[in-house]
């Protein structure tokens, strides 16, 4: 397989996913999910990637759609659509799968994931993250990383556009 089709073959629809998933735990993967907008990525993204990665053996990233980033940022985000985000993260050797998902949070996707860990980075309480019912309940863990100061998508947007950054949803 080259390069390019492996990158596109970690983009998956739900069905696709959740048939990824059981080959995963058929074969005793325990699985990590994160999610975010990731419309410019930055080195906060790199490391809650990379350290919701290493807290198990596969990481599904779910990532919100155009109209869901709209939604939680504003009408000039997304600046990158959700098939380049998605490419994007799905080039990162870190990554083992990316789904989109339409809705404000990820709610019905980490339902579909069951992950063992739910990690999300920035200064969100572990029982104000979406989700952390649903993996506590099933025994899992649920890590909120220190946030990575001086790198966000909507400051970084502020300083080139000179507006005020939106504040961050727990999505």
């Amino acid at each position: 397989m080259k390069e390019l089709e492996l990158i596109e073959s970690k983009v998956m629809n739900w069905e696709t996913l959740e048939r990824k998933l059981h080959q995963w735990r058929f074969k005793g993967h325990t699985i990590s999910f994160t999610n975010g907008c990731y419309d410019l990525l930055h080195p906060g993204h790199l490391n809650t990637l990379s350290s919701a990665a290493d807290e198990g053996d596969r990481l599904v990233v779910g990532l919100n759609s155009d109209d869901s980033v709209r939604r939680l940022k504003g009408a000039s985000r997304p600046i990158k659509d959700q098939v380049a985000r998605a490419l994007l993260l799905a080039s990162m050797a870190c990554v083992d799968a990316v789904v989109v998902f339409d809705t404000d949070t990820p709610y019905e996707l980490i339902k579909l994931v069951q992950p063992d860990v739910l990690v999300k980075g920035g200064d969100w309480a572990e029982d104000e993250i979406v989700g952390s019912d649903l993996v506590g309940a099933r025994g899992g863990r649920v890590l909120s990383l220190p946030f990575l100061e001086g790198h966000s998508s909507s400051a970084l947007e502020a300083r080139i556009l000179g507006s005020a950054p939106k504040q961050n949803n727990n999505q």
